[in-house]
């Protein structure tokens, strides 16, 4: 191992309880405070090698054990020990994600008008919700970190999901909903105040809501007016986004019947919540409202970082073992 590579898995290498080290003295302790018996070893000789020996030599090989000496290799076994019990771990290389405070519901008009064959997306014409589906499944791509919830509306008002950071899931949700599942009316009203009520029960603040509708409010018992000055108190701002043809007159509504566009009233929830209204008649329009509102909705990212470990206390525990069965080996051998 190079010197680089030696420097690098030190700066790699920690603790996980390095106070452990702190009883490290304990065997010089006990040793001081408590007197072992004095015993005397003899260098185990051959019978016939003892005989020849005088009795000056063999007190030679005798020696006395101090009271204050630890064997050199009990010592080692309890320095692996104690590094073992310190668990040492080595981080491998730091992992990090992003999150935010930013919390986004989605509100999807259902409403039979939503299949309009009016949008081209690659080349090809399809309806309207077609069109949202594949512009928000790139939105949502762009929201990592955040918190995003799914509401679908038509005549009645539905939570499909919840606030929550698994984007993959309110994407999955938003593809798999239908034109009329929700009913063939537009009930924007009970969009925003189902919104409302689910912040009110998870007890969360400065949410945004974006709410995209091709009509206006046909259906549902809570005005868009009045729902949107309840916003205020919550601190919900709302993004309102017109998609396909804007109502111009009586008669135009009349000939649509009563589903074309409501801007005026999309304009005033977008201005009483402090949001803002856009209007989309093409999937590239739609596409650019939605990179806007990304970029308006940016918030500074929390970075975390979570370090891969390696424990490595098994290692001086592996050989603090082998050697104490060397060590109980040569006793046995050694009595014989």
């Amino acid at each position: 191992m190079s010197w680089f590579n030696l420097s690098s898995f030190f700066e790699q290498l920690e603790f996980i309880t390095p106070w452990v080290f702190a009883i490290l003295p304990l065997p010089f302790m006990v040793r001081l405070l408590f007197k072992p018996a004095a015993r005397q070893e003899v260098s185990l000789l051959a019978p016939v090698i003892m005989g020849r020996l005088g009795a000056e030599k063999l007190a030679i090989l005798q020696t006395k054990v101090s009271k204050h000496s630890i064997p050199i290799f009990y010592l080692i076994i309890w320095l692996l020990v104690i590094i073992a019990a310190s668990r040492p771990v080595l981080f491998i290389k730091p992992t990090s994600f992003n999150a935010t405070g930013k919390d986004m519901i989605l509100a999807v008009d259902l409403s039979g008008s939503m299949e309009t064959e009016d949008m081209l997306l690659h080349g090809r014409e399809v309806n309207r919700l077609a069109s949202v589906k594949a512009v928000v499944a790139e939105f949502i791509n762009k929201r990592q970190g955040d918190r995003l919830g799914l509401v679908v509306f038509g005549s009645q008002a539905f939570i499909q999901s919840p606030l929550t950071y698994d984007l993959n899931t309110v994407n999955q949700l938003l593809q798999e909903t239908a034109i009329g599942m929700a009913g063939n009316n537009t009930a924007i009203g009970d969009a925003i105040g189902i919104t409302l009520k689910h912040l009110a029960n998870t007890h969360q603040n400065k949410t945004v809501l974006i709410l995209l509708t091709d009509g206006s409010n046909t259906a549902g018992a809570v005005s868009p007016l009045d729902a949107a000055e309840q916003s205020k108190k919550f601190g919900l701002k709302i993004y309102t986004i017109g998609i396909g043809k804007a109502r111009r007159s009586s008669i135009d509504a009349f000939l649509n019947s009563g589903h074309s566009m409501d801007i005026a009233t999309l304009k005033k929830i977008a201005k009483v919540s402090g949001g803002k209204f856009y209007l989309a008649s093409n999937t590239a329009q739609l596409n650019k409202i939605y990179d806007e509102i990304n970029r308006l909705e940016q918030t500074e990212h929390q970075i975390y970082q979570y370090r891969l470990q390696t424990e490595l206390y098994h290692y001086p525990l592996s050989v603090a073992f082998l050697l104490s069965l060397l060590i109980a080996g040569f006793r046995l051998w050694g009595n014989k």
